[in-house]
């Protein structure tokens, strides 16, 4: 068994026997892990505070090469985001993030600028105006480094840039094809969403560096979420269970 220290933010706890957790982990080093924290309920545990669930602790780890449990032998916390506990807003969107890195990421595979990016939009969801966008933000990260990012550029069947949409000011969406359409291969192909061209502008802002998607109108906001909750309920095969209490 290796011993390895790494940063890790707490997705998930269960209770076992009278003092124990299993704890699912981010960790930067080793991606998601699932854990056996022994003794961590008791009350002088010396893990107390170091698992707080969707906050960022500094864990030690016996890491098992089979798909038995990993064991924490040390957990300190490292950063307690605050708004989570004055907000419940803010807090519904950090459960989601963690929701998303527990359901999208595989077992031991690690994603450091994942890790990154979701300690970033943790640190930042206090503020109630950019929150929304901040989750998009993660969305797509998310979708990018785990190479699901769906094609907002060229015709995800046949390549083609997209210029404009096959009606006047719309353009297909191909949930199983992965990204925008071209007027000629949107025909006949299923679970095909019409987005307008200002909400796939929108989601392009939003996918890309610089701050314009610190300008974005708030009323676009609407359809960016109803289509990126598609993508990624496609995705999953299921509804995340978030994100019906996330607001756009």
């Amino acid at each position: 068994m290796a011993v390895v220290r790494t940063p890790s933010i707490v997705l998930r706890q269960v209770e076992i026997f009278e003092s124990s957790l299993v704890v699912t982990l981010f960790t930067r080093e080793l991606g998601k892990v699932s854990a056996l924290a022994k003794g961590a309920r008791r009350l002088k545990s010396p893990m107390q505070g170091g698992l707080d669930l969707v906050g960022v602790s500094d864990i030690v780890l016996l890491h098992k090469a089979s798909d038995a449990l990993d064991l924490v032998t040390e957990a300190t916390s490292i950063e307690r985001f605050l708004c989570l506990r004055r907000d419940l807003t803010a807090l519904y969107a950090g459960y989601y993030v963690a929701e998303l890195l527990a359901d999208l990421t595989d077992l031991h595979d690690p994603h450091p600028r994942l890790f990154d990016a979701a300690v970033v939009s943790l640190r930042h969801l206090e503020d109630p105006v950019l929150r929304s966008r901040r989750v998009f933000r993660f969305e797509l990260a998310c979708l990018r480094e785990l190479g699901l990012m769906p094609s907002l550029d060229d015709c995800s069947s046949c390549g083609l840039l997209i210029e404009n949409g096959g009606d006047p000011g719309t353009v297909g969406f191909g949930l199983a094809t992965g990204g925008v359409l071209c007027p000629s291969c949107r025909s006949g192909v299923p679970h095909v969403a019409t987005l307008s061209w200002d909400t796939l502008e929108a989601i392009r802002a939003l996918a890309n560096p610089g701050s314009s998607w610190r300008e974005l109108d708030p009323t676009r906001l609407g359809p960016v979420r109803s289509t990126l909750g598609a993508v990624l309920s496609h995705l999953l095969g299921h509804r995340p269970k978030l994100l019906a209490f996330l607001g756009a």
